[in-house]
């Protein structure tokens, strides 16, 4: 886990490729969700990822309306007015300055070690006020209250929630990242979105990432899976290229 906040920040991209289609059942039933291995075999294929029955993204979208300001990022905006956002975004400023600073000795923990897995410090004394610094930001419930209303383009990864018997998503947790370390833990709230998606999504694979935009709202939900401080419904997405 203290390893992977590097892959959030940076929002480093593994794209892979699944030989057969997935099963979402077992996949949501089984821990390997979120604590899966990263054994999957990499590829140069872009995943097939389909609205349900024909929808085509972005024909009938209208440019959203903001309810907060629309100068709360100075990232790039799209044509459909969703503005391009990273992970770090979503985190409180004085949170990801401690999470860019970690302690010192996490530079000696071996990944996928122990002290990796379940965060143990291995420093003395005089590290304990930092690391309980950097712990806390790392299992942050805290979130950006500007954002609320604010209408943003994202990319993540997908966890199915809710889905039918053809395997049609139509609710999921978008996450940073994807089986990067064996055992791994979720993220921290602040770094889970609530998605909906009435119309459905089809995935052939869930390693590959997606682009997804909507109205951003903070709002906490907890599951089997995990909690997540904000929520989305999703008007549109895109492959992640």
């Amino acid at each position: 886990m203290i390893y992977c906040f590097k892959r959030v920040a940076q929002f480093s991209i593994r794209r892979k490729k699944l030989n057969t289609k997935i099963d979402l059942k077992a996949l949501t039933l089984a821990t390997g969700i979120f604590l899966s291995a990263c054994g999957a075999e990499k590829g140069n294929e872009v995943a097939s990822v389909k609205p349900h029955e024909g929808f085509v993204p972005g024909i009938s979208v209208e440019k959203p309306e903001t309810s907060g300001s629309s100068e709360v990022f100075d990232n790039e905006e799209t044509e459909l007015g969703y503005s391009s956002i990273g992970w770090d975004d979503l985190i409180p400023k004085e949170e990801l300055e401690i999470l860019l600073n970690p302690p010192e000795y996490l530079n000696d923990i071996v990944e996928g070690s122990d002290q990796d897995v379940l965060g143990k410090s291995s420093g003395g004394a005089g590290t304990l006020a930092a690391d309980d610094m950097y712990q806390q930001a790392l299992n942050s419930v805290n979130v950006r209250k500007e954002i609320d209303g604010q209408a943003v383009r994202v990319p993540g990864f997908v966890v199915p929630l809710e889905f039918d018997d053809n395997q049609v998503i139509t609710q999921f947790f978008l996450v940073p990242y994807f089986g990067a370390c064996i055992h791994m833990p979720p993220p921290p709230p602040n770094q889970i979105i609530l998605v909906n998606y009435s119309t459905g999504l089809e995935m052939d694979a869930l390693y590959d990432p997606i682009w997804v935009s909507g109205m951003l709202k903070v709002s906490m939900t907890e599951n089997n899976l995990g909690r997540s401080a904000y929520s989305m419904d999703m008007h549109i997405f895109e492959p992640y290229i």
